[in-house]
Order: structure tokens, then sequence, then C-alpha cells
């Protein structure tokens, strides 16, 4: 059985001022636990997702490259 109950967040706030010292480092770690697991997930989606480089693209920052190169040894 689930009970929704709609709180402000003032009275969060206030409920949470209350808690022990040992329910408060739970709630935290729970807390901090939760926001890492997302940034990780979003980092991963995000470079999984991200744009890849073509064949021809490749090329020319190859010959960019070695352009530059033997610029700087003249």
């Amino acid at each position: 059985m689930q009970v929704k109950v709609d709180i402000e967040f003032n009275q969060l706030l206030k409920i949470v001022k209350t808690l022990p010292s040992k329910q408060l480092k739970q709630l935290k770690l729970e807390i901090e636990k939760e926001t890492q697991d997302n940034k990780t997930i979003d980092l991963e989606a995000l470079l999984l997702n991200g744009p890849t480089a073509t064949k021809k693209q490749l090329d020319i920052i190859t010959k960019n490259r070695k352009t530059i190169n033997q610029w700087r040894t003249k």
C-alpha cells in the first residue's frame, strides 16, 4: 500500500531538521548516492550519443597536424 502526501518544501525542511543525527547522516548519504548515480548515467549517455568524426574529417585533421609539425620544425 502506498500513500502520497503533498508537502511543501518549507514543511519538508522542518521535518528534516528534526531528524536525529544518525538519520540525518543516512539521509545525506542517500541523497549523495542518488545524485552521483544520475551524474554517471548522464555522462555515459552524453558520451555514447555524442558526435563522431567521419573518415574525411579524420584525414583533414591528420593532414593539418602534419602541416603544423612541418611549420614548427622549420
